[in-house]
């Protein structure tokens, strides 16, 4: 039997009765941070533009809302550019282990399918999501390699099926059959991360897109082929090199993966947050200013020497520089912290800031392992001959150093003020207050229709 199968009835026969309260808690604690990520992802680049392209194409559509623009599409242009929107400022939470953004796909695709039908409420809400991010995790947990496709959106497709497959009521075969809908359209370039390209938030996007596009197939009987996770060309051939689902489809009901998602504190690739993480712990426990620092030396796994171990440059966007740890420190450094106004043209000229970003090296420590962001050592070297060191085995966002509830709260109304049409004080505290006790809530589509709203 192909893993795909145990995958399926995993997401047929969880219920909300039998989830712990761990991770019913990770699961409204996580759909917020999603959802508020998603509403400041929406003044991202041609993120306006692409809600219009999609108006186009869906004219005359019932369908369901692009977040923050107000405006109506097909629910796969809905999901197409909501995921993009969650993605496209590298603000999104991650399992770590799994190196993927687990919900980034699942909670745009659920959202445009309660606000569709409507009568979901938010248990069945939390039980999809959670056997979502179950799937798209073991997923990336199960490989073993290196990052060959863009695994966040790979994993993402078939997390963001799964949790429709369950809302939808879908059957084993029905299950399994979405799943390898979602196979036939998988897509995902490393080579867009490799470049600092808006491509890569966009891929995170189309697999959110293809995934309603399984179901709907899947929902009218198409079938697809039964072995798309072991088969000889199935996704550990050509998307992974090698992997075990077996044993991860092991782990199923006992282990909750989302409970073991981490926050993002600051709005650059997660790589870059244990450099950020050290350089601000030794610069406030020694009172350290930036002109005092000869150099500082981060070393790293190989797996974030990959995905932010490059250079600063004059020229850079803001996709490029979201994964230059060297600049982001830099800022950090300069300025306490990383905001959404450290990734525009001026910062990037800034002469102060690509000075001191300059003076940072991310080397590779001695360390194979293809799945490690941590632990990261950061060595800063001073003006008069001081040395510092530190060495971080947890980077501040994770389970064991989670970000404080005020900490995310605050990030939640941080990003809905970023939004191409800030969110209203009064409307965001209603929604914190739904999504914070979204077990409670009746009908999810109030909470769709409030991200709708102009």
């Amino acid at each position: 039997m192909d893993a795909i199968a145990r995958f399926a009835d995993h997401v047929v026969k969880t219920d909300f009765d039998t989830l712990p309260e761990a991770a019913v808690v990770a699961a409204e604690t996580f759909v917020l941070d999603t959802i508020g990520v998603g509403l400041g992802g929406s003044s991202g680049p041609k993120a306006v533009e692409l809600a219009e392209l999609q108006v186009e194409a869906g004219a005359g559509s019932p369908g369901a809302h692009v977040w923050s623009h107000g405006r109506r599409v097909t629910p796969a242009g809905a999901a197409l550019c909501n995921a993009y929107q969650v993605h496209n400022s590298e603000f999104d939470c991650v399992h770590e282990e799994a190196i993927a953004h687990v919900l980034s796909a699942v909670v745009p695709a659920m959202i445009t399918e309660v606000e569709g039908v409507g009568g979901v409420d938010g248990r069945r809400f939390i039980e999809a999501v959670v056997v979502g991010a179950d799937v798209a995790a073991n997923l990336g947990v199960a490989s073993h390699s290196g990052l060959r496709f863009f695994r966040p959106a790979t994993v993402g497709a078939f997390g963001a099926t799964a949790a429709l497959a369950k809302v939808r009521g879908f059957d084993m075969g029905q299950t399994v059959n979405a799943l390898s809908i979602a196979y036939g359209q998988l897509c995902g370039t490393m080579q867009a991360h490799e470049e600092g390209s808006m491509l890569l938030a966009m891929q995170m996007g189309f697999n959110a897109r293809n995934a309603v596009v399984a179901c709907d197939l899947a929902g009218i009987g198409v079938t697809g082929p039964q072995n798309v996770l072991e088969g000889r060309f199935g996704y550990f051939t050509l998307f992974e090199d090698g992997g075990d689902p077996q044993a991860q489809a092991d782990t199923l009901g006992k282990v909750w993966r989302i409970t073991e998602i981490a926050h993002k504190p600051f709005p650059s690739g997660r790589a870059t947050h244990g450099v950020v993480d050290g350089c601000l712990s030794l610069c406030e426990e020694h009172g350290i200013t930036v002109d005092q620092i000869e150099a500082v030396t981060a070393k790293v796994p190989a797996l974030v020497h990959q995905l932010v171990g490059r250079r600063p440059r004059s020229d850079m966007d803001t996709n490029y520089a979201r994964l230059c740890a060297a600049y982001v420190a830099a800022r950090a450094m300069m300025r306490g912290t990383v905001g959404f106004d450290d990734f525009n043209a001026e910062a990037y000229r800034d002469g102060d800031s690509l000075a001191l970003a300059e003076r940072i090296t991310v080397e590779i420590a001695d360390d194979e392992n293809p799945h490690l962001l941590v632990p990261v050592a950061i060595e800063m070297r001073f003006r008069d001959g001081k040395v510092h060191r530190l060495k971080l085995d947890e980077v501040y966002g994770a389970p064991g150093r989670a970000m404080s509830r005020d900490a995310q709260l605050a990030k939640f109304r941080t990003n809905a003020a970023n939004a191409t049409r800030p969110v209203p004080d009064d409307r965001v505290e209603v929604l914190i207050g739904l999504l914070s006790d979204l077990r409670r809530v009746g009908d999810v589509r109030d909470i769709a229709r409030l991200l709708a709203e102009q």
